[in-house]
């Protein structure tokens, strides 16, 4: 083993001197775990050759976020954007004027596509593009990498390990039936693929051939691609003829912790509250009868929303609210050049440790049951509302410095 290691220490510095780098050493647990899922391989009908190809000299990509390193130190994991911008920093102007500019575009260039797509699934073509202009900017984002690569990874290395490895094997399943060359499968780093971003499971569950050529083609067919989500959204239950939500002007002296998805009234019983829709929009007849719930993404601060069913459907396609804000308004400003009524606050959201330690607390004190993840989400705002009732403080469900210091200060009584 000495010798083995003095070998190596040559190789490098050798390397070193002539400013080539060294090759890392194969990760053996890694490589012994791919040829482990041979059999399962196998069940799934992918021969031996597809199989072999894909892992040949695969190694892991320790460099992706969400993953689980034992005895292995290195920087923190990036988190996605969704979690930890405030949604002044998410749902920026320039990039929602700019997309929307070039949806108009498309709009006009697909039109006959899209209607047909909004005709047979009922999902409104701008719901759609806005959801091709968010996941790929209208598929002029190339994806970073290597999809084999990062399923494999996050199979072995990652969090959510089971749910990979059955990734990994759909997606050696689409290279045996030649839907995407090895060369040609690209992904984001949580392995989604293509102009509207599917894991290969849901490519399985919802991909459609739309454009007729005998190919679920959702990499470079716009038609497949963008009927591919419709069909995506309709299977997760999207109610024709519904908005995604509706902007509104809260009362005064709303109670900010009643902003959950399991406290529901009509969207008619809300407006009769005194929530009214901006811009002089105005739901119809059905969706005044249909259930919804209050969204403050900044709690008091910040733009409030009335969320219908096909909010919920589009958080199933990507699960933060961020997320469904910024196709939702994406998808409006398509079609009508205004923003949101009431602009964002200027609030900085603190620390992700700092909005941990803060959700720890509220758990502690029964305010709080999701998980620890240092995301001001839904259920973090509503128990901080709670706490600050209990505790007499301003009620803006809203973590901020002020209520971090309360908390600290309380705890060392």
């Amino acid at each position: 083993m000495r010798f083995q290691g003095l070998v190596l220490a040559i190789g490098c510095a050798v390397a070193a001197l002539l400013g080539t780098p060294a090759r890392p050493a194969p990760d053996a647990a890694f490589t012994r775990w791919l040829e482990s899922l041979w059999p399962q391989v196998q069940a799934k009908g992918v021969s031996r050759k597809t199989f072999s190809a894909a892992i040949h000299n695969l190694e892991p990509d320790l460099s992706l976020p969400d993953l689980e390193l034992p005895g292995r130190k290195g920087r923190a994991q990036p988190q996605q954007a969704e979690f930890v911008q405030t949604p002044a920093d998410y749902i920026r102007e320039r990039s929602i004027a700019s997309l929307a500019d070039r949806g108009k575009q498309l709009a006009a260039q697909h039109r006959a596509t899209l209607a047909k797509i909004e005709q047979q699934y009922g999902v409104p073509a701008n719901i759609i593009l806005a959801i091709w202009g968010r996941e790929t900017a209208y598929g002029s984002h190339k994806l970073p990498h290597n999809a084999i690569r990062v399923l494999a990874t996050q199979g072995f290395y990652g969090r959510r390990k089971d749910m990979f490895k059955d990734e990994f094997l759909d997606a050696l399943k689409i290279l045996e039936e030649g839907h995407i060359s090895l060369a040609n499968m690209r992904s984001s780093w949580g392995g989604a693929m293509g102009l509207t971003q599917f894991l290969p499971s849901e490519f399985y569950k919802h991909a459609v051939d739309f454009d007729g050529d005998g190919h679920r083609d959702i990499w470079s067919s716009v038609p497949d691609a963008l009927a591919s989500a419709a069909q995506q959204l309709v299977n997760k239950g999207w109610k024709r003829g519904q908005r995604w939500a509706y902007e509104v002007r809260a009362p005064a002296g709303v109670d900010c912790t009643t902003g959950v998805p399991e406290f529901k009234q009509t969207v008619g019983e809300w407006i009769q509250k005194g929530f009214t829709p901006t811009h002089g929009r105005r739901p119809s007849q059905h969706e005044l009868s249909e259930p919804a719930s209050l969204l403050q993404p900044e709690g008091i601060y910040g733009p409030a929303f009335l969320t219908l069913n096909n909010y919920f459907v589009i958080k199933e396609y990507n699960f933060s609210d961020l997320y469904v804000l910024f196709v939702g308004h994406l998808s409006d400003r398509i079609g009508d050049p205004r923003t949101f009524e009431t602009p964002w606050s200027k609030n900085a959201q603190l620390k992700s440790t700092q909005v941990e330690s803060m959700q720890n607390t509220l758990m502690k004190l029964g305010l709080y049951k999701d998980k620890l993840d240092g995301k001001a989400g839904m259920l973090t705002r509503s128990a901080l509302g709670q706490y600050q009732k209990a505790n007499r403080l301003k009620v803006d469900c809203w973590p901020t410095a002020a209520v971090l210091e309360h908390m600290q200060a309380r705890a060392k009584r």
